[in-house]
């Protein structure tokens, strides 16, 4: 009976099936047929077996099954199934280029095969041409997407935003787990929403209040931003985009704008941008990957600060409308090339790759204290009573012989729970850690804030952040050999601002917890 026991504990994986196919008779025996256990096939992955029986779902390792009756597969030319739907902007370049270089690490080849609606896929093929693996991709938009993962018509989101409540609980009651897990949900790439215009327009920064205010349609002449005298024409991407949402999201809701109903909209960014640079008096905003020639505007604020949107300030989200691409999955079982190919993206081989089609990757770099000189003419700029000349110098002391890595934490809005790209952080610098990447070094955490409060009050935050970052981290790194590396954490309060502490969105940019290497 301990085949029997193996099964019913089998039946405690979350499985689902990528066979399209409705559900059929099939009786799985074992080996001696002592056992048996009969059924509607719901799914097979190529490994294991998910059939709706008398006792329930069971999931059933098919190593140690004969399969019997008109559902059994053919196990001999069984193609592996993966549909991913959603994002535009991720099916056109990004995905693609990952499945090629996958495909190429691991000897396959493979061919591309164009579908009704716009839609794709990617066949793998074994040297003799057989085929090994499909990936369907449904294009579209977000929205469509996790409308698709709820009907059981994908098995993976590609979405340009977090999630939303509503969507998570449906999610949750469709028997599909917690998409908010770090396990069901992931970071691909990162990428930005960047406000852009024609190269010949003379307003060269906004600040993210006045960006608010011109999408609201409360400021709709360049004259009020120091441009010409000239109605501003808006442009943003179509409305089920997860770019657009998150421009609502995070854009206009903290600010309690509702978005203006008079602007044109866009199938894809890269449409937006080219419609953008030939209006010499239109604004958009765009995916950082995909702003063509028209120009990016820096964020800048009252205070004098000024933040430009590239490659390592969206990987340490020092900018401020940063804007991850994730991949959302549901709580059950994929072929085990879908699992192989995750993995794969999540590896330092796929950071190139995306890096190398335009996108942000996530391999950490190192910034060396010689380029914080923005940074530190902030604080200098900043300083008063409170953050003295004493304190800069013991920053300056601490870091003089250190690099920063890109891998920051922030925190989502009135909250100390890291923010979706932070979360992603703490997993990739676990990895890195298990790895022995950072073995016989040093690594620093260090707490900033806002300046709203005392000074005291707000290194004493500070630090707690720190501490709560390093001891998520240390959990997430449960193979680490943690006498091979010195983990420290510090706190400086509100003595390094990134931005404007007179809004919402540069208080938040400020609260945030740095990694230092020595």
């Amino acid at each position: 009976m301990a085949w029997h026991r193996a099964a019913v504990c089998a039946a405690l994986f979350l499985f689902g099936s990528t066979l399209s196919a409705s559900a059929q008779d099939v009786t799985l025996s074992s080996p001696d047929g002592a056992v048996e256990i009969s059924g509607d096939l719901l799914g097979f992955d190529g490994q294991f077996y998910r059939v709706d029986t008398q006792f329930g779902e069971l999931t059933v390792d098919g190593s140690g099954v004969i399969c019997d009756g008109p559902g059994c597969p053919n196990l001999a030319d069984f193609v592996a199934e993966l549909t991913l739907s959603g994002s535009s902007t991720m099916a056109e370049v990004l995905l693609p280029a990952l499945i090629e270089a996958f495909a190429l690490r691991n000897d396959y080849q493979t061919r591309r095969n164009s579908l009704e609606n716009g839609y794709f896929e990617y066949l793998l093929l074994r040297g003799d041409y057989t085929p090994v693996a499909r990936f369907t991709f449904l294009v579209s938009n977000t929205d469509e997407g996790f409308a698709d993962l709820l009907a059981n018509e994908a098995d993976v989101v590609m979405a340009l935003r977090e999630i939303r409540p509503e969507e998570r609980q449906r999610a949750r009651g469709a028997g599909m787990g917690d998409m908010t897990d770090p396990s069901r949900s992931r970071v691909l790439a990162l990428d930005a929403m960047v406000p852009v215009v024609a190269p010949g327009n003379p307003v060269t920064s906004i600040s993210v209040p006045q960006l608010a205010r011109v999408f609201a349609g409360e400021i709709s002449n360049w004259q009020e931003l120091g441009g010409a005298d000239a109605p501003i024409s808006l442009h943003l991407p179509v409305a089920g985009s997860g770019l657009s949402q998150a421009v609502e999201d995070r854009l206009l809701a903290p600010a309690k704008l509702p978005l203006s109903q008079d602007l044109r909209r866009h199938d894809r960014s890269s449409g937006l941008a080219r419609a953008v640079t030939t209006d010499p008096f239109a604004i958009g905003i765009a995916s950082y990957a995909e702003t063509g020639t028209a120009r990016m505007l820096t964020l800048t604020g009252s205070c004098g600060f000024a933040l430009a949107a590239g490659r390592r300030a969206i990987k340490t989200e020092d900018y401020p409308l940063s804007a991850p691409m994730f991949l959302y999955l549901p709580a059950r079982r994929l072929p085990k090339v879908a699992r192989d190919f995750l993995n794969y993206t999540r590896g330092p081989a796929a950071q190139v790759v995306i890096r190398r089609v335009g996108f942000v990757d996530q391999a950490p770099e190192q910034i060396p204290i010689k380029a914080q000189g923005q940074r530190l003419a902030n604080a200098i700029m900043a300083a008063g009573e409170e953050i003295d000349l004493a304190e800069l110098q013991r920053l300056v002391g601490l870091m003089d012989d250190m690099q920063r890595l890109t891998t920051s934490f922030r925190f989502e809005t009135g909250s100390t729970r890291p923010d979706a790209q932070s979360r992603a952080n703490i997993a990739q610098l676990a990895r890195a850690m298990e790895a022995g990447v950072y073995d016989t070094k040093t690594l620093v955490f260090v707490g900033f804030s806002d300046g709203e409060g005392a000074a005291a009050g707000n290194r004493n935050i500070a630090m707690k952040r720190a501490e709560t970052v390093r001891d998520a981290v240390v959990r997430a790194a449960q193979t680490v050999n943690l006498e091979r590396m010195q983990i420290e954490v510090e706190a400086f309060g509100e003595a390094l601002p990134m931005a404007c502490d007179d809004s919402d969105w540069g208080r938040q940019v400020n609260r945030r917890v740095e990694v230092w290497l020595r």
